[in-house]
Formats: structure tokens, C-alpha cells, sequence
């Protein structure tokens, strides 16, 4: 069983007021906050590393609920070549989820188990070129799938709709596994990942331009939150 997760990225944030800005999405009731990495080698640009994500953790620090769950949950986007030389890093510096990208490592089995070794949550993330199929051997061991829905690398594109049936493959075959979706979500695009079962959304521009982020952050709620109900998923 699952249950609605919105997760703004932050690479849509402004960077001189990074702490405030992420500050202002846990308190507009965001679910985790999305750190998206970037090496300039696996994507043409470069991004956020492990000593942001270090200062990030002391601004807010990890907080647990009844069951133990963090609260102020950091997820890590990995879109780095040799993923492998990152696990240690980004565990020593506050992240929560490491999320790998498929095409980037030869042994992902491997990369998953080093990757709870380290106490961390494993994710794998798809291209849009890569088939979903690749995912089915390897999502019993995950914690989460993402399914990319604008090319990796840079915020701001244009949501994909031609992904949605890859989403909807993955819930069919896996209920209860976390399903992210990352890119272009928004007021207007989040029916459509809504309707074929994603249950993390991904927003990075949308929440951190919205006049009124809690708002738009309980509509993306509301939306995904009904169609787990219709496909008895919900947690």
C-alpha cells in the first residue's frame, strides 16, 4: 500500500536563500524535499553535491513520527556517472533515498544492496528512452521507481504524457512500490500521472513560483490520493 508524496525539487529553488527555500516547502506541507545531483557527465550540467546537502541537513535536521519515519526526508536524484563512489557520501551527509539511474551503473543489483548497506532507502530512475521493462527484475529490491518524464540534466521542461504508460505498467505489476514521476508536473500536467497510479510527484518550477505553494502542494495531494483510493493501493 501506498499513499501521496510531493516532493519539490529544489533545484527550481533560489539558490542564495537555498535554507529559507526549503524551509518554506516543508512548512507549505511538502513530503520530502528532492535533491537532484548532477555531475556533469551522466547529464550536461552540474548541480547540487554532498557539502550542500551537509549544510542542508543542519538547517533541518532529520525528524521522526510514531513510526519512525522521517519527516524532513531528503531524496536524492543521482544523476552522476559510477553512482557506487557516491553511496558513502551522500549517507554521511544527511541524504535519505539514493535514486540511481539505470543506464548509469552495469551492476544495479549490486548498487541497490550497497546502497542499504549504507542505511539508505534505494531508488532506480529511467530515462525517457529506456524501456520499463528493465525495472521488473530489479523492483522487488527497491523502495522506489522513477520514471522520468522530461530528459535529465535541467529543470523547467516540458512534461512528457507518452511516459505515463511505463507508470501504468509499474503499478500494475508492483501495488505497493513507491512510483515517482520527475518533470514538467504542475497544476496542469499532474492528472495525467495521477490517473495511471504515480504516488511521488516530483515539482520543482510549479511549487516554487506558486503564489500559494501549500495550496498547489494539497491539490497535487488530492489528486493522486483519489486514484490510490479507485486502485486500492492506498495507504
Amino acid at each position: 500500500m501506498v499513499k501521496p508524496i510531493i516532493a519539490p525539487s529544489i533545484l527550481a529553488s533560489d539558490f542564495a536563500n537555498l535554507g529559507c527555500e526549503c524551509h518554506r516547502m516543508f512548512n507549505a506541507s511538502a513530503d520530502w524535499l528532492h535533491i537532484d545531483v548532477m555531475d556533469g557527465h551522466f547529464v550536461p550540467n552540474i548541480s547540487l553535491g554532498p557539502p550542500i546537502i551537509k549544510s542542508l541537513r543542519k538547517e533541518i535536521p532529520k525528524k521522526f513520527n510514531e513510526i519512525n519515519e522521517n519527516v524532513k526526508f531528503f531524496d536524492c536524484h543521482m544523476m552522476v556517472s559510477e553512482p557506487e563512489k557516491w553511496v558513502e557520501d551522500i549517507a554521511l551527509n544527511g541524504g535519505d533515498q539514493f535514486t540511481f539511474h539505470y543506464e548509469s551503473t552495469e551492476n544495479p543489483l549490486g548498487l541497490v544492496k550497497l546502497i542499504k548497506k549504507h542505511n539508505l532507502k534505494a531508488a532506480c530512475a529511467i530515462k525517457p528512452g529506456t524501456p520499463v521493462d528493465v525495472l521488473f527484475e530489479l523492483a522487488p529490491f527497491l523502495d522506489m521507481a522513477l520514471v522520468m518524464t522530461v530528459e535529465p540534466g535541467f529543470g523547467g521542461q516540458k512534461f512528457m504524457k507518452d511516459m505515463m504508460p511505463k507508470v501504468e505498467k509499474l503499478r500494475q505489476n508492483f501495488p505497493d512500490l513507491n512510483i515517482q514521476v520527475d518533470g514538467g508536473l504542475s497544476r496542469e500536467t499532474i492528472p495525467y500521472a495521477a490517473k495511471v497510479g504515480a504516488n511521488v510527484i516530483v515539482a520543482g518550477t510549479s511549487c516554487f513560483t506558486s503564489k500559494d505553494p501549500q495550496e498547489l502542494i494539497q491539490y497535487m495531494r488530492d489528486e493522486v490520493k483519489a486514484t490510490l483510493v479507485q486502485m486500492d493501493v492506498y495507504k
